[in-house]
């Protein structure tokens, strides 16, 4: 498998409050993971460096994760632990009012795929050279549109698009939607907002089947084409293929 993730502050934010990685356990299982920050000075980068630090730190330092079942277990309890500790700081920190981070990640081993996602950070696959979302976005806009009270093409320019109903360090019980991938998948494909609302998911599918690119100059092009759009938010991106994807 070839990875690769990258984060890039934008054209427009002062600082980036994002945080990606990918990483490998014992077991040689992967894990990818993108979280969103937000809230006070500088305080949206705590949040989601805590995320993204905690869990990943924790799955390496397992020999493995178990069955699906196991897996999808310990996906809820570390999210739970990851909340807790992001509430935990907010209140000890005065300048960290309104501290939170979405989150989305997704475990990869040689008998399962399993996604996680809480806020609006979005999680793919590549199948037959098709992108297709697994995630679903956890915004105002997209629960207007899933009680049929909005509709789609009103979605994407909704001035309300990018407000939250749900987010790591928002609220005491926050458990994370799980979505298990059954079939093969030829890419797992995770990014911030800040890429997916400048660039549509038609053109990330083509810039994934590039095959005159590789898998880094695939990422860079992507974030590249959400600064030129204008960049008006941090972009991170994990990636993970087969080889010759």
């Amino acid at each position: 498998m070839l990875a690769h993730y990258q984060t890039d502050a934008g054209k427009v934010r002062s600082h980036n409050e994002d945080s990606v990685t990918i990483v490998n356990n014992i077991n040689g299982d992967y894990l990818l993971m993108v979280a969103d920050g937000m809230g006070g000075h500088k305080a949206g980068e705590v949040a989601s460096s805590m995320a993204v630090t905690t869990i990943g730190s924790r799955f390496q330092s397992l020999s493995s994760l178990g069955s699906k079942v196991d897996a999808i277990s310990w996906l809820k309890e570390i999210v739970e632990e990851v909340n807790a500790s992001i509430i935990h700081y907010a209140e000890e920190h005065i300048d960290a009012k309104g501290l939170g981070t979405t989150l989305v990640c997704a475990i990869y081993t040689k008998d399962y795929l399993i996604f996680a996602n809480v806020g609006d950070s979005s999680g793919y696959v590549l199948k037959d050279k098709k992108l297709y979302k697994v995630t679903k976005d956890h915004t105002l806009v997209n629960m207007l549109v899933e009680s049929g009270e909005l509709r789609e093409e009103e979605a994407a320019n909704h001035p309300q698009k990018n407000v939250l109903m749900k987010a790591l360090g928002a609220e005491a019980n926050t458990e994370p939607d799980i979505f298990v991938v059954e079939d093969k998948v030829e890419g797992i494909f995770l990014s911030s907002d800040g890429l997916t609302n400048m660039v549509s998911n038609d053109q990330i599918e083509r810039v994934l089947n590039d095959e005159t690119l590789d898998i880094e100059e695939k990422v860079d092009k992507l974030i590249l084409k959400a600064n030129l759009r204008g960049g008006s938010d941090n972009i991170s991106i994990a990636y993970l293929c087969e080889e010759g994807e």
